[in-house]
């Protein structure tokens, strides 16, 4: 069955993006070796802080847009629920 995941990644700044994708691991690797010009990589956003994962594509499509849309402050709640030392869950 079809894996997706919503994500957040963040750099030392604590800059956010929010993600969606059907293959979190190779994301993940692109967006730490730069591969995908934009955003991330020129803010330099490698650390995963936050993911959730569903076999729902349209809900995963939903959620990303759900947290996009939040404030910030409401972001690093989020974050800091399952993750309060903002580690890299990518390793």
């Amino acid at each position: 069955m079809k894996q997706f995941s919503v994500y957040i990644m963040t750099n030392k700044s604590k800059t956010l993006y929010t993600g969606v994708t059907n293959d979190l691991e190779r994301r993940v690797y692109e967006h730490k070796q730069k591969l995908v010009p934009g955003f991330t990589s020129r803010y330099n956003i490698t650390m995963l802080v936050y993911f959730e994962m569903t076999t729902d594509a349209k809900a995963a499509i939903s959620r990303e847009k759900q947290i996009k849309g939040w404030l910030r402050s409401k972001k690093i709640d989020l974050i800091e629920s399952v993750n309060p030392d903002w580690k890299d869950r990518s390793e």
